[in-house]
Order: C-alpha cells, then structure tokens, then sequence
C-alpha cells in the first residue's frame, strides 16, 4: 500500500516511480541492520565472502526451490486480494450494491470492524489447527508441512467460495431502504445537529491527502499505532522480564492471548461508542486514558502487582485496536464517501510505519539501557514513558483537526462526472 501511495507521486516520471520506492525500502532495510543485535563470529569462523554470493542471495530459482516459490506466490496474491478489498469496498457499495451515500460509511466501518476480529479470532484457531494437521500428517521422513498447507488451502478456498456466492449483482435502480436509527453519527439528522466534523459533501482522493486533516489524521494513526504495536511485540518477554520468577513462559504465552481478544474487543466497544460521541472525542480518550495507562505499567512492576500490568496493557490494546477500527468512519466524515476507500488506503501508511517504529523504538531503548547496566526489570521504563509522550503529542494532533475547508469539496458536476464511468458499468 506504501508502494502504490508513493508510486502515484510520482505518475509523471517514469523513472522516478520505479526508483523512490526502492530508495525508501533501502533506507528502512538499512536502519532495520544498522538496530539489529547479532552475534560477532570470531575472524576464523567467517565465511568467505564476495559480491556475487551477496547478490545471490536475492535470487532463488522455483525449479530447485518449488516450496519457496509456491509460497510466495500464494502470499503474494492473499496480500493483493486484501489490498483491492480494502481499496474498492467504497465503490463496490456504492455503485454495485446502491447503498444510500450516508449509510456507506457505516457499512464500512462494520465490515473493517468483522474483517479485524475474523483476523483475529482466525489466528488465534489457525496457529492451533495447523499444529494438529501437521502431528496427524507427520511420518518418520516427513513433518507434514505440505500436506497442513495443502488442507488448510481447500478449507480457505470452501470458505472463500461460499462467501463468493452470496454476492449478487442488484438489478437496475434499487437502492438499500434507509433504516430507521436514532442518534447515530452517520445519519442526515446528526449531521445537522453535529456539522463541523460530519459532511455529506465528497473530496476528491487526490485533494484529500493533500489538506492538514490527512495529515493530522496519519499522525494520530500513526502514533496510537506505534504505542500499541510496541506493548504487542514485546508482551511476553516485558511481563517475564518484570516480573522474573512469578510468571512463567506458559503464562506470558496465555497473556498475550488475553491481549488478542481484548483488542478483538477494543474494535466493536470503542468503534461502537464512536458512533455516540463522535470520533474525535474517541481518539481524545485514547490520548488521555492512554498515557496514564503507559505510567502505570512501570509502577506495576515497581510493586510487584501483576494484575495491575495486565488491566493497564489489556485497555491500552483495546485502545490499539479501537483506534484502527473507527478510522475509516473518521475518514469519511471529514472527507465523505465517495474516495474514502482510497484514501483510507493512502492512510494505512501511517500503519506501515508505525509497524517499524514501534517495535524499533522499543527494542533499541531496552537494548541501550541493558548495555549501560540497567537491570532487564527496569529496561522498559523508559520505553513506556516515550509511548506515554508519543500519545501526547496525538492528543494535540487529534485536537487540531477541524472540518475541511470548502474550497476542497467537489461540486455536484465533478461528483457527476466522476461517477459517469462507475454508472456506466
């Protein structure tokens, strides 16, 4: 998604589209050497080592390595079906299904909302399942990997294709009857009552990203990201480390269990209590609840209280997850329906690099302050209070973000236009 965001920069020059996104994931590959810790081999034990054999690295043949290949094909087209589901979903409702325009975002935010926990709740059954297809399949020659991916793609491909089946192409002219709601966020009547964050006006996605709001709004996800994506990556070893010889490896792996299904759970409360007191108000909680939940994970561990830890780090990943389930209605109430597929696209780089500079931010902190002699227990203080500050500085963000100027919204013509080639299919 990063790709295609930076790609899009650059439609006039064709060197230039190819050439940036290299740029950019070299810099990132290299930061991600320059932080990692590896071991120094001593002067005897270094392999010889030449230019060729380093390039060779980056190339495997299909032919001698069938297994790799097969599985990166098979990624490659689950991540580009994810990506046209998450960029297209707008469109499809819109022009194919005949949702009403303030109904659509609404739908968009309950289906993110199932996609997240499906996702969740899948890893939480697929780890398990596929641990017990690959005992049932195991000989003495083989550990039955293939056989498990070779199960678990027809039970994915009977799924997928009964889920295909249900979709029907509605006939010419029908539309979805409005329901009859009360006080929801995302109806004509709020709108009138709540004007200066909800519009039914529409920008253009190639204006959108380019107003503060965007702007603001990848910084608030790309912070609250950041601080719970740093809890998620080091849970286990954070509540073994500081709370050395009362919890167990067991216990850290069932804790971090407990956190999936909070942040399962953050998706539905905190995105369903967004559609009473609006979005901004719900990302105002999360930065103000959240950093006090960030101090008190340190103070946990400085008196020993383990059920303190859990409480603090569950409700900051119900936040973590909150926050990534109700950006997509936050998107369309600033922006309207029309693009916020693809905005909400152009948004989710802010979770690509949150996904790097969370885990980076916290596992170099606990490594410097291991170094200078901190002892393991207290290693993540300081990491804990950054998160706090980060959070901070998304509270200040989220205050910031007011409705869209008028000169951006699209007029009722280019809204014509723009939807001629969809009604034309």
């Amino acid at each position: 998604m990063t790709g295609t965001f930076v790609v899009q920069l650059f439609s006039g020059n064709q060197l230039a589209m190819f050439m940036v996104p290299c740029v950019i994931g070299g810099f990132f590959i290299l930061l991600f050497a320059a932080t990692l810790r590896d071991r120094r081999l001593a002067e005897a034990d270094k392999p010889t080592w030449s230019l060729r054999q380093f390039a060779s690295t980056f190339y495997f043949n299909p032919r001698k390595s069938l297994d790799f290949g097969w599985a990166f094909a098979s990624r490659f087209m689950f991540v580009l079906a994810y990506a046209f589901l998450t960029t297209y979903q707008a469109y499809f409702l819109l022009n194919k299904i005949g949702s009403a325009e303030a109904d659509a975002p609404q739908q968009i935010f309950l289906g993110t909302v199932v996609q997240s926990v499906v996702l969740i709740a899948a890893s939480l059954i697929g780890a398990p399942l596929a641990d017990l297809l690959m005992k049932h399949y195991a000989t003495p020659t083989s550990v039955g990997v293939a056989q498990t991916f070779v199960t678990m793609g027809l039970i994915y491909f009977v799924a997928m294709t009964a889920g295909a089946f249900l979709f029907r192409v509605p006939p010419p002219g029908f539309t979805v009857p409005p329901p009859v709601r009360r006080n929801r966020a995302l109806t004509v009547e709020h709108a009138t009552l709540r004007p200066p964050l909800i519009t039914l006006r529409h920008v253009h996605v190639d204006v959108a990203w380019k107003t503060p709001q965007f702007g603001l709004l990848w910084a608030v996800l790309f912070l609250n990201v950041s601080a719970g994506i740093g809890i998620l990556e080091q849970a286990s070893p954070m509540i073994q480390e500081m709370f050395k010889g009362r919890v167990t490896a067991s216990a850290a792996a069932g804790f971090v269990g407990l956190l999936s299904l909070f942040n399962m759970a953050g998706r539905f409360s905190w995105s369903s209590l967004s559609d009473r007191i609006g979005r901004k108000r719900t990302y105002g909680v999360f930065f103000t609840l959240g950093p006090l939940l960030y101090v008190t994970l340190p103070f946990a561990g400085r008196i020993g209280s383990v059920i303190l830890f859990v409480a603090a780090a569950a409700l900051i990943i119900t936040m973590y997850g909150g926050g990534f389930a109700t950006i997509p209605a936050y998107l369309s109430d600033l922006f309207g329906t029309q693009f916020v597929g693809a905005i909400h696209g152009r948004l989710l780089t802010a979770w690509s690099a949150a996904g790097v500079a969370g885990p980076v931010l916290v596992n170099y902190i606990r490594e410097y302050q291991i170094q200078h002699g901190l002892p393991a227990a207290q290693a993540y203080n300081v990491t804990m209070y950054l998160m706090a500050g980060l959070l901070v500085v998304g509270f200040f963000c989220n205050l910031s973000v007011r409705s869209v100027a008028e000169r951006h919204y699209m007029s009722e013509d280019q809204l014509t236009r723009e939807r001629a080639p969809a009604a034309a299919h």
